[in-house]
């Protein structure tokens, strides 16, 4: 996890400001985090210091280990230097770090040396660090020798410490103010307000307050990339029906803003947030406790239990906010035999301008729309598909995409594909990545009549072949394979997951390029493929394997084949149901538990008014006798239903409830 690349981070705040809670924010994606307790006991009788600490210990999580560094102020050091670049590390605070420093026990010291030894601990620490202060600068000059001791040497550390770190944050009242962001982001951040257009990705707030350290990610490491302009994010009108007025459409035109680069760098074994473990078996087992009809969702319910998960709650809400990536990137050589020339380019042309069948059911699911241009990629079976360079680029690109659309309130993006040899690339990772045979995993060829081509496909199945043999001595990691025979869209839609996965967005997958993306994302951040959800296999041969693999279960089988993306599009509406109605429905009445409940099973007796007549009386009617032979319905004359009851209506639509 990183906050815009930074490994170390300073966290000031005066008494009572919520500094410590807002460190504790910094690191609560990470798995394990070894909390560094500074601060001394204190006296036994000082029952209000004791009351602190034991809040500050209520407050970590479980999976936190704790260590304290009291009994010897020089040992704070020693853990940042021997800390693995695996770890992340919480100090709070330095406050009690200096008051224990000046403790006479430890007298006489030179603590000078000793701050000096801290910032550069701090300077050299492999893991990804954060530090609590207290802000004493603020305050009066305190009357007391011991009180401007104190001071003074927690300004001094205050000063190296934010000297070495990456970041400082200066927390008033539980509101963060950046004080010291990357210079290189300071500088870019200052002339992007001022000079580029509003046409990429905006860098949210949210992410650089409270944003996620990236395990291996440094300003040492690190190095600025060019700015590469995001593509408009399109938001289409549905077709309005015959004899109908237009209406609104279901999502607001996305606003996007100027993105500065970070300079991020994607490696394998980056630490990326885990979906909730306990929210989704809870939102399946709240399922069977809803005044439910029937035997209940079937299958579906594991859309639930995903939604539950990816949002962290047991009673998940539809997904609101739907963005579609439609990544489009030709791969040159035998990979794209039997496309049509120019066919991906007016597939691609045709959703920017709102047409086909992605555009129109991304309108009607009122999902907005981005459409991608991916690097183009060299024939696989002569040489590399990409360059590195090109690798780590589109990786970047995938991850800003995904950083855009969450940035934006996206709570579920749909990926998808339209460029020629795509088939082809997808097989060759899968050969690569999971021992596959090319021909077992490679579709048959469907010509623009509907004709299969054999020919065409044979031609695929032998540059597959052929670029698995160029490079069976190369290694087998995640960008060697995106290099060698993934390509420039299965790189950007590896980027688009690790993005997506690292800001919590969940990722509806359809097509071969989505779970080959899928496939190679295992070694750069398995937990990846927990924030993925296929829908329909569409009885493709490498999205089946790919999806065992994965772990991911088809939701549906409904064989359909309109192209990569449009085909989740038509579930989608489903799956909203499915969650608006999880959602909605209310407890099934005897397992309410509450004496209202109980009551409202009993027969209830009608009030009588007081003038009420006794039950032997007549009651006073005067319209017709439906008993009467007058107004009794005929019997059908032949086979054919029959109506039960006079008094039914039939029904004329759905009503909305």
């Amino acid at each position: 996890m990183s906050v815009d690349g930074w490994n170390t981070v300073l966290v000031l705040g005066g008494i009572r400001s919520g500094k410590s809670e807002f460190a504790e924010s910094l690191v609560a994606d990470a798995p394990v985090v070894r909390y560094i307790a500074t601060a001394p006991e204190g006296d036994p009788e000082d029952t209000e210091w004791a009351t602190r600490l034991a809040t500050h210990r209520a407050r970590r999580p479980g999976s936190w280990t704790t260590e304290e560094t009291a009994g010897e102020p020089r040992r704070l050091a020693d853990v940042l230097e021997s800390a693995e670049p695996n770890e992340t590390l919480l100090v709070d605070d330095l406050g009690g770090w200096v008051t224990v420093l000046l403790d006479p026990e430890y007298q006489p010291a030179d603590d000078v040396a000793t701050i000096a030894e801290l910032a550069e601990a701090i300077r050299t620490c492999a893991a990804r660090v954060v530090l609590v202060s207290p802000e004493v600068g603020l305050s009066l000059v305190p009357t007391t020798p011991l009180g401007r001791a104190f001071t003074d040497a927690l300004g001094a550390a205050n000063r190296a410490v934010a000297d070495a770190c990456d970041a400082v944050v200066l927390v008033v009242a539980g509101q963060p103010a950046w004080l010291k962001p990357a210079p290189t982001t300071a500088v870019a951040a200052a002339a992007a307000a001022a000079t580029v257009s509003a046409s990429a990705s905006p860098v949210s707030p949210a992410a650089s307050q409270t944003g996620a350290f990236q395990a291996g990610t440094s300003l040492l490491d690190a190095e600025p990339t060019p700015e590469v302009q995001l593509p408009d994010v399109l938001t289409h009108t549905p077709p309005v029906a015959p004899n109908q007025e237009p209406g609104n459409p279901w999502a607001a035109p996305t606003m996007a803003l100027p993105m500065v680069a970070t300079g991020l760098v994607i490696q394998p074994g980056m630490e990326l947030p885990m979906p909730d473990d306990y929210a989704g078996p809870q939102a399946v087992d709240r399922l069977a406790t809803l005044d439910v009809p029937g035997a209940g969702l079937g299958v579906l319910d594991r859309v639930v239990g995903f939604a539950a998960a990816t949002q962290g709650t047991s009673t998940p809400a539809a997904w609101g906010s739907v963005r579609v990536l439609l990544l489009n990137g030709d791969h040159a050589g035998g990979a794209s035999a039997g496309a049509v020339a120019g066919e991906s380019a007016r597939r691609a042309a045709q959703a920017r301008a709102g047409r086909g069948a992605l555009a129109r059911l991304a309108a009607e699911s009122g999902a907005s729309l981005q459409v991608v241009d991916t690097p183009a990629s060299a024939p696989m079976e002569t040489q590399p598909a990409l360059t590195g360079e090109q690798v780590e680029s589109a990786l970047r690109y995938g991850w800003r995409l995904a950083e855009q659309a969450a940035d934006a309130g996206v709570q579920l993006l749909v990926l998808g594909a339209c460029g020629a040899g795509t088939e082809a690339a997808a097989a060759a990772v899968l050969a690569a990545t999971a021992g596959a045979e090319p021909p077992a995993v490679l579709g048959r060829v469907i010509t623009d009549s509907g004709e299969i081509d054999d020919a065409a496909w044979m031609v695929r199945c032998a540059a597959v072949r052929d670029a698995l043999h160029r490079t069976r001595r190369s290694p087998r990691g995640a960008k060697d394979v995106l290099s060698e025979l993934g390509g420039g869209d299965v790189a950007v839609a590896t980027g688009v997951l690790l993005g997506a996965t690292a800001r919590r967005v969940p990722v509806l997958l359809d097509g071969p390029v989505g779970l080959a993306a899928g496939m190679v994302s295992r070694d750069l951040a398995g937990q990846a493929r927990h924030w993925c959800l296929l829908a329909d296999h569409g009885q493709h041969p490498a999205v089946r394997l790919a999806a065992d693999v994965l772990g991911l279960t088809p939701l549906l089988d409904l064989r359909l084949d309109l192209g990569e993306g449009a085909n989740a599009l038509v579930a989608l509406p489903l799956l909203r149901s499915v969650l608006a109605l999880a959602a909605a429905l209310p407890v099934h009445p005897s397992l309410a538990g509450d004496a209202d409940a109980d009551r409202a099973d009993e027969p209830q007796a009608d009030p009588e008014p007081d003038d009420a007549e006794p039950d032997d009386a007549e009651p006073a009617y005067t319209g017709p006798d439906y008993t009467d032979p007058e107004f009794a319905e005929p019997e059908p004359a032949g086979p054919g239903p029959t109506r039960t009851g006079a008094d039914e209506q039939p029904a004329s639509g759905w009503r909305a409830g």
